[in-house]
């Protein structure tokens, strides 16, 4: 599963033509998942997109698949959290994992303690990275961290730009995937190289791994030895493996314990936290082992959503990257986000074949220009090429 928006808050977010008379952000919101989610036919199931009924009945029929349901629940991080920290570790071969109820929290800890052990509080990460964009400067003003950008380019700075970069940095921070520039990857000697030259400047890697789980199928190797690159991981469950919340950082068993501290002093010890344990430990037994199968379809649905705009005769458009690097890529158009959004609602409310989601505008480009992210999973499987470029012969259609 994936989520359905990006990273914005349906109660804050400003009104679009899509939003009915009269109706808050957070009405609109509800009232296109009610359409998205009715839709006979969809590329993906988003974790947004089920009521907290089933959400709850979910956990009652497959929880017990993955902890004994007659135990007592956790307290303070013990049962199933201490349970979801083992096994996330073992995955990814590290030797300890510390649950935090947000990836910003679990990487505020985790950076901050780089910085008091390397003595170097700056932070080096490129400038669309998610602490950059969705975090509202949380490394400055919680730990007193300062961010540097060895490169601008829409992707993730490559091992010349690292070793030459001006200023030095004690952790070198890196996205994988880099999100907001496509979900795009480097290669594997790429990445290997990048961390070595990290390295040859006495700084530490810490990777921000939250879609870390999707990127076996690209570099062609298991989680432990992608993972193992890094001095550090942090890995979220409800982006990718379908769970309610909550992240893991993993490390060394020092590093482990001194977030422990900060995860309290940050207010992250919560009492009980065993629904979203359980959904995070179904989706390492469940989900996780799907997404080769998602991503090797996201490049067909991916070059049939291109050859389908072709065939309609849009002007321009861009699919990217291309071929994609996981199961999620961004379809460039050269509109207002909020007629394509109008018209994705259109398709999946009248026709019950939701293509697109949400739009949005471009965050650099000319006005006129939005995207939107595609992710393909269990449901999408199900579509064939010519099933994806009717779908996009029919939005089209439905554009002025």
């Amino acid at each position: 599963m994936a989520e359905t928006e990006r990273d914005s808050d349906p109660q804050t977010a400003s009104p679009t033509p899509e939003d009915g008379p009269g109706e808050t952000p957070d009405q609109a919101h509800q009232r296109r998942l009610a359409v998205f989610r009715g839709a006979e036919r969809t590329l993906a199931e988003h974790s947004g997109d089920h009521t907290l009924g089933e959400r709850l009945r979910a956990l009652l029929a497959d929880g017990a698949e993955v902890y004994d349901l007659d135990e007592f629940a956790d307290l303070y991080g013990s049962g199933a959290v201490a349970e979801l920290e083992r096994a996330t570790a073992e995955e990814l071969g590290f030797p300890a994992g510390l649950f935090f109820p947000t990836g910003t929290m679990a990487q505020q800890a985790a950076l901050r303690c780089w910085a008091a052990r390397t003595g170097n509080p700056t932070v080096a990460l490129h400038p669309l990275a998610h602490p950059e964009v969705h975090e509202r400067q949380a490394f400055a003003q919680l730990s007193g961290l300062r961010t540097v950008h060895p490169t601008d380019e829409p992707r993730l700075p490559n091992a010349e730009e690292v070793l030459t970069f001006e200023e030095p940095f004690g952790t070198l921070m890196l996205e994988l995937p880099l999100r907001d520039a496509g979900f795009v990857l480097p290669g594997w000697d790429e990445l290997v190289a990048v961390v070595e030259a990290a390295r040859e400047r006495d700084a530490v890697v810490h990777f921000d791994g939250a879609r870390l789980w999707e990127t076996t199928a690209h570099f062609g190797r298991p989680l432990r030895e992608i993972a193992g690159l890094a001095d550090s991981v942090y890995v979220s469950f409800y982006k990718t493996l379908g769970g309610l919340s909550g992240a893991v950082l993993v490390g060394p068993e020092s590093l482990i314990a001194e977030a422990r501290t900060w995860r309290h002093r940050y207010g992250g010890q919560l009492f009980q936290q065993f629904p979203a344990a359980l959904s995070g430990l179904l989706g390492l037994r469940k989900e996780l082992p799907r997404l080769p199968a998602y991503v090797a379809h996201a490049k067909v649905v991916a070059q049939a959503i291109g050859e389908g705009l072709a065939q309609a005769g849009v002007p321009w458009f861009r699919v990217h990257p291309e071929p994609p690097h996981t199961h999620q890529f961004q379809v460039w158009l050269p509109y207002d986000a909020e007629v394509l959004g109008a018209a994705a609602l259109q398709q999946a409310e009248e026709s019950g074949v939701c293509l697109f989601r949400r739009w949005f505008p471009s965050p650099s480009g000319p006005a006129g220009l939005a995207l939107t992210e595609v992710t393909v999973n269990a449901p999408g499987l199900r579509w064939s090429a010519e099933d994806v470029r009717a779908a996009v012969a029919d939005f089209v259609r439905r554009l002025p």
